[in-house]
Parts: C-alpha cells; structure tokens; sequence
C-alpha cells in the first residue's frame, strides 16, 4: 500500500439553510454503466453532476497514486473497480489501467496506438464495464477486465471495429458516446462526425469546412449534440442510420484560441439539463473577444432559451463543460491557464499568455426561459466542477500561487481539494494536495466514486480525498 496522510478540512461557514433539492438528472442511458461514474462529465448529457455523495466538508484522508501518466479520464464501472485512460509521459502513450479505488495500483493496463493529442483523451464505460474509446490506429475498440486463473486481473480488447474507411488519414476521434438506440457517435477533430451501428457499419457526415471539434460530444433521448469552433449542432440519425443536423446553432466564436484553451472557438462539450426532464435543454459557454455567454438551447429545436455574461470576476473564456442541473448551470474560467502544449492546428493564442484569475458563475434559467446570475465568484478552479446532487456540495481543485504574484501562474503553485456551497459560491472546505508541478491538475475531470472518494487526474496519475 502507497502511504496515505491523514489530514483534516480547512472548515468555512456551512451550507445555505436554504438549501435546494437538486435535479433531476437525465435518465439513464441503457447503454452506459452506472450513472455518475460511466462518462468523464457523469452521464450522456455531460452534466458533470452525480447522484453519489462526494467525500463532504469534514475530515479527509488524500493519497498520491503515481502512475508516470496524465489521467483525464477516470470512470468506475458497477464492479467498483476503476478504469483510467491515461497518456504516459514517457512516449505520450495512450494507457487503460484498471485499478482497485483502495488497494494497490494498477491492478493491470494494457497500452493503446497514440494518435493526436485530444484523439483516445475521451471515453466511456459501456453497460458490460467495457472502455469504449477510438484509438490512434481508427478502431473502436471495447476493452474488457477479467479475472485471471492465478486471481489476479488482465485487460483486453475484447471488440475492434475498423474506422479507416470513415475517418481521414491524419484525422482523430476527439469524441464519442453511445445514443439510446445503442449506436456509438463520434466526432472527429476534423469536423466529421459519423454513427457506428450494433452491426459495425460506420456512416458519417462532414460539417462545413474549416470547422473543428475540440471537445466531447454528448448524448440525449432528443439528439446528439457537439460544439465545433464556429457553431453548436444537434443531430439526429435518418432512416438508413446516417447523421443528420436537425439545428445549428452558430455563435461568437472571437478573433482566436485565448490563452488556457485549447481551440479557437467554445471550451465546452455540450451540457444537457433542465428542470422537468433533466435534458430540455441544451448549453455551451460562446468564445466572445471581451465577455463570454453562456448560451442555453432548447433541445430538440434548437430555439434559443436565454444568453448571459458569465465569469465577470475570473477571466473571459471556459475550456471546461459547464455543470448543468436542473435549472442551475455552473461555469467554471480557465482563461490564462497554463496548458503545456495545444492541439496542432489549435492556432497562436490572443494574447499569447495571460494571468489565471479563475472565476466561476453559477446561473439560474427562471420557468419563463429567463437566465439570471446567482452568483460570480474568483475561486481558481483547476479542474471541472462536480456538483453531487446526493450531498448538495459542489467538488473541485483549486490552484495556489506565490506570494504576491497574484493571478499569475508558477511551477511552484500548489493545489488544494475544494468544498463549495452551490447556493452561494463560498468556499466551505478545503485542503492542500500534494506536488506542485507534478501535482497539476490541468483543467481534468475527476470521479466520485460509489464509496464517496473523490479521485482527481494529475499530469502524473491521481490523488484520492477520502472521507476521513
């Protein structure tokens, strides 16, 4: 066993006493595993809200689990074991670790063909707890755990479907989740996004020219949406099984990639939310020059809801999905971030640094389509907010800095485990993560797990806050 420190929340005031009943969230997926831990942001929706209670405000224990790798995506199928795709920082090499939550790591991995930097970042757990994810190589591949015959684990891919006929040379799989029907999309950095059916036949459709994907996509039972540097789009598929845009949506896109994000256009992967049916609607944060907007969708149609300025506090821009429940949503900034590399073809940032002041925003969308801002405050996010609908508490990361250096970001920052009041945006809790540099969090998700662990990427492998 790796040593744990035990230590103890920093407490703050406590939760609002009026506190709300949060949600509801999107029904399941059937083609997903466990809510809340089967997808980087929680569910097909990208809500990045959980039904399972995080570690709380109280007493922690936090351990470093080194894996030499970078671990963005981090899920926990109904076997409680982890799944962790993580990229080596020998190599840069795309790596599936299965790991026991608390006992030693990693139980087994297995390596996967590198592909573009975002290519193979984004996955997700299957309703067998299989890692489905699209590899350097253009494959769909479905990575299984078993039990060996000495009572150890092994991975294996236990599926592969050839995508070279439906994606370019030189393009990547920058997104993918699975929709109702059991058909797996995916979006390609390249703008091509296409639907794999239950027989392995990929059919795909171009979106105009010039347009990339950044992020992740997301599913509904009204469509699946992705957010491409010009536009947001909701597609559907037609009678033969091929994509097609019901609506598009395009926005202000600024005049380039800002300094902490990692493409010239909107940071989020689409959020589905709503107070009736938990995806109504439909959100990304626009990439507006001066102040961003948070742009609300009603699924479906595509008809505008509502717009408002966001992260008046922090700085003006959001590489992150945005939290989204019921009528809530929650922006987290990344505007000066210090990312250590981009995408090829992301662009020269505008400016080409800046300071990271942080900042998030929590906004309200009012029964008659109104969007209202509850609250604007400069907390230094790290990593994306999870909201656990279970506990009422809002989880994140936050960056240090230096004395006196204020905004501006140094290899020596420290990270610290935050507790927020999402009624009000203060901070109830938190508590200094160990590392600095290697300790970065770098904008990632983390999982809360079925035990109430809150398990966090770092450009090294994870850390655990447990309740204590």
């Amino acid at each position: 066993m790796l040593p744990v420190v035990a230590v103890a929340l920093v407490a703050g005031v406590g939760p609002s006493a009026a506190t709300p009943t949060w949600g509801p969230l999107a029904p399941a997926n059937p083609h997903l595993g466990p809510i809340g831990t089967s997808t980087m942001h929680g569910d097909a929706g990208s809500s990045d809200a959980t039904p399972l209670a995080g570690p709380g405000s109280g007493p922690v224990t936090v351990q470093a689990l080194p894996l030499g790798a970078a671990c963005p995506t981090i899920l926990q199928g109904s076997d409680s074991l982890v799944v962790a795709l993580c990229t080596s920082i020998v190599g840069q090499i795309p790596t599936v670790y299965l790991i026991d939550p608390r006992g030693p790591i990693p139980l087994a991995q297995i390596a996967l063909p590198k592909g573009s930097l975002l290519g193979g970042v984004y996955a997700y757990l299957d309703n067998d707890d299989r890692l489905v994810v699209v590899d350097g190589e253009r494959r769909l591949v479905r990575v299984a755990h078993h039990a060996t015959t000495d009572g150890g684990r092994q991975l294996s891919i236990d599926e592969a479907t050839d995508l070279t006929g439906a994606i370019p040379n030189g393009d990547n799989v920058t997104g993918l989740a699975p929709d109702w029907r059991g058909n797996v999309w995916f979006a390609t950095g390249g703008g091509i996004v296409g639907v794999v059916d239950a027989a392995g036949v990929a059919r795909t459709l171009a979106l105009p020219a010039g347009e990339q994907v950044s992020n992740s996509i997301s599913t509904s039972p009204t469509g699946t949406a992705v957010a491409t540097t010009a536009a947001l789009y909701e597609l559907v598929a037609d009678d033969s099984g091929r994509p097609q845009v019901r609506w598009r949506a395009a926005y202000d896109r600024g005049v380039g990639r800002k300094p902490g994000q990692l493409g010239w256009g909107t940071g989020s992967t689409p959020t589905y939310f709503g107070p009736q049916t938990g995806s109504e609607y439909v959100t990304i944060v626009d990439n507006a020059a001066d102040t961003v907007e948070l742009l609300v969708f009603r699924s479906g149609t595509g008809e505008p809801v509502c717009a408002v300025p966001v992260l008046a506090r922090g700085g003006p821009g959001s590489e992150n999905s945005p939290v989204g429940v019921g009528g809530s949503v929650f922006v987290a900034g990344t505007y000066g971030y210090p990312y250590p590399t981009v995408p090829e073809g992301a662009g020269l940032a505008v400016p080409s640094s800046a300071p990271f002041p942080g900042g998030m925003t929590r906004v309200d969308v009012s029964a008659a389509g109104q969007c209202s801002v509850v609250w604007d405050n400069r907390i230094r996010s790290a990593a994306v907010p999870h909201l656990s609908i279970a506990d009422g508490l809002l989880y994140t990361v936050v960056r240090g800095s230096l004395p006196g250096a204020g905004d501006v970001t140094t290899p020596l920052d420290g990270f610290a485990f935050a507790v927020l009041d999402p009624n009000s945006g203060a901070v109830l809790a938190m508590q200094e993560l160990p590392g600095t540099l290697a300790g970065d969090t770098l904008q990632m998700s983390a999982l809360i797990s079925a035990a109430g662990d809150y398990l966090q990427g770092t450009v090294t492998g994870l850390v655990a806050v447990r309740p204590g």
